[in-house]
C-alpha cells in the first residue's frame, strides 16, 4: 500500500510542477497579471526591452527547469524500492522548507510582491506535509 501512497504523491506533484512549468515558460505576463494585478505584472517584467528580454529568458529556464522537474518526479512514481522512496521523501520535505525559508528571508524583501510571499510560503508549507504525511504512512504501516 505505501508503494501506491508513493505513487499518487510523485504524480500529484508531478501534475503541479509541468503544469506550473509550461505556464511559466508561455503565461508568464497572463500568470503574474493573475497573481499580482496588471501594475505589478508590468513592474515585474521590467522596464527596458533588455530588461524584459532578460526577465523572460530567465522566467521561461525557470519554467523549463520545473517541467524537468516534474517529469523526473513522474519517472521516479514508478520506483518499487521502499527505502529509495522514504529517502526520497525526506529529500523532498527537506527542499520544500529549504525553499520556504529562501522565500521567507529574500523573497518577501521584493517591495513589488507584497504579501504573495506568504501565499508562496504556506504552498511549500502544504507540498512539504504531503510528503511527511507519506512517511508517517508508510513508519506505521511498518511498525504495525
Amino acid at each position: 500500500m505505501g508503494s501506491y501512497t508513493f505513487h499518487l504523491v510523485c504524480i500529484l506533484h508531478s501534475v503541479a510542477a509541468i503544469s506550473c512549468g509550461l505556464l511559466l515558460m508561455f503565461y508568464t505576463n497572463e500568470v503574474f497579471e493573475f497573481t499580482h494585478g496588471k501594475e505589478t505584472a508590468i513592474k515585474l517584467m521590467g522596464s527596458t526591452p533588455h530588461d524584459q528580454l532578460l526577465i523572460q529568458t530567465s522566467y521561461s529556464f525557470s519554467g523549463l527547469l520545473l517541467f524537468a522537474l516534474g517529469f523526473l518526479l513522474f519517472m521516479v512514481a514508478f520506483v518499487k524500492d521502499r527505502n529509495f522512496q522514504g529517502f526520497f521523501a525526506r529529500g523532498c520535505v527537506f527542499l520544500h522548507v529549504v525553499t520556504a525559508l529562501w522565500r521567507i528571508y529574500f523573497y518577501r524583501k521584493v517591495e513589488d510582491l507584497g504579501g504573495s510571499w506568504l501565499r508562496l510560503v504556506v504552498a511549500d508549507f502544504f507540498l512539504a506535509m504531503s510528503w511527511v504525511f507519506f512517511l508517517l504512512y508508510t513508519w506505521s504501516e511498518k511498525h504495525d
